[in-house]
């Protein structure tokens, strides 16, 4: 088996947590999102999960385990910008992100040792990010597969880290109820219990021929690979269709977000800021020779309260200048709608975006622009190619944030 490299990140009661983050009243209590009339339960919170209520379960069944939980509705206009953000976190690691929903992914950090450190260390700074910017906490399972980083997340959870290597494989899982391997479901658990294979050692005590004589050829040979660690180990980057891109298809937005070192209320510094994440956005639209038509803003109060704003453009654009002016516009629009407000966290997002076609230009007149932005926006792009990110600024941008 390979060396550790694959990260399970598993976001911890995410419906739950981002229902009731910005809702310090209900931190406490059991929350049930969904689980309306005769819907199933989508999470739970952990106070919830103590009573033994589940994601899946009914509505009715959640709450005859828990009378007195508050049930939340799902709002996805809240959930999807949060997990966008949070798989734009992960890409700040690694570009090799295999999205499953909107609240996990796998990675694959073999590649980000030497900028990052290794396996533990990501997943450590992955954890302090999403709480630091999205105020929830999520659950790292660490392995050479994808079936092992899945097992070892869950029983990471809440708030954890665990990392299940080859090298304790067969001490950590085989004495585990066969039940806790990555796609055993509750029929085929109680089938493989009726057969006196009660854990993943007893099926790995087994031969091969002889699973897929009981079994049948399919679930024998994929339970076989289970008990033996032996898994997936190359991921197929993108998604799953849960932000509108099939799996292996580029993304369509990107975005950059930054959680300030402080809360800011003046208005020159949070400029500064959303100019520095346009640049980096509108630098990672122009590499995979993109453009894009609308400008998402997302502000987050010093009370987490967030907001999200968005102008499509006539054009589309890949320009650094054009998605700053539109950002600045929405934040200057924001702030004047709440005067006096400390910002905790700014976010710039270029959405719809599509790939450059043939003789198109990629210039986008916006008012008064000053000519030429096109060009520097090149060249800063080849200069950072050569020497780092960091090579070139904009002087407004020396010694900010």
């Amino acid at each position: 088996m390979s060396v550790p490299g694959l990260l399970h990140v598993d976001m911890d009661a995410f419906y739950a947590s981002v229902m009731t983050r910005d809702r310090p009243e209900l931190q406490d209590v059991p929350v049930i999102v969904g689980g309306g009339h005769r819907g199933v339960v989508l999470s739970a919170n952990y106070p919830a999960r103590r009573y033994g209520v589940r994601s899946g379960m009914s509505g009715v069944e959640a709450r005859r385990l828990c009378p007195r939980a508050v049930s939340v509705a799902p709002d996805f206009a809240i959930l999807r910008p949060v997990s966008r953000a949070i798989m734009e976190t992960f890409r700040s690691f690694t570009p090799v992100v295999e999205v499953m929903s909107l609240d996990e992914a796998f990675l694959d950090v073999r590649g980000a040792r030497r900028l990052f450190g290794g396996p533990e260390q990501i997943a450590e700074a992955i954890r302090a990010r999403v709480r630091a910017e999205q105020g929830i906490a999520c659950s790292v399972g660490i392995a050479a597969t994808i079936s092992v980083a899945k097992l070892a997340s869950r029983r990471a959870k809440p708030d954890g880290v665990l990392v299940l290597g080859p090298d304790v494989f067969v001490d950590r899982v085989h004495p585990l109820d066969v039940g806790e391997l990555y796609g055993v479901g509750p029929a085929t658990r109680e089938r493989l219990h009726r057969l006196g294979l009660v854990t993943v050692g007893d099926v790995a005590a087994l031969e091969r021929a002889e699973l897929r004589r009981v079994l049948g050829d399919h679930l024998g040979e994929r339970l076989h690979a289970l008990a033996h660690g032996l898994d997936r180990s190359e991921l197929r980057p993108g998604g799953a269709g849960v932000f509108g891109f099939g799996e292996g298809t580029p993304e369509g937005s990107m975005g950059a977000q930054h959680t300030l070192a402080v809360d800011v209320v003046d208005t020159d510094r949070l400029a500064r800021e959303l100019l520095s994440l346009a640049a980096r956005v509108a630098a990672r639209v122009r590499a995979a020779a993109k453009v894009g038509r609308t400008v998402m803003l997302t502000v987050r109060f010093a009370d987490f309260a967030t907001l999200s704003r968005s102008r499509t453009l006539d054009e589309p654009t890949d320009v650094t200048q054009d998605l700053y002016v539109v950002a600045l516009d929405l934040l200057l629009t924001v702030l004047g709608h709440h005067p006096g407000r400390r910002v905790r966290l700014l976010g710039v997002a270029l959405q719809g975006l599509r790939g450059i076609r043939a003789g198109e230009s990629r210039q986008l007149v916006l008012g008064e622009r000053l000519p030429g932005w096109t060009a520097a926006d090149r060249a800063v792009d080849r200069v950072s190619g050569r020497f780092g990110r960091d090579a070139v600024r904009r002087a407004s941008l020396l010694g900010s944030l």
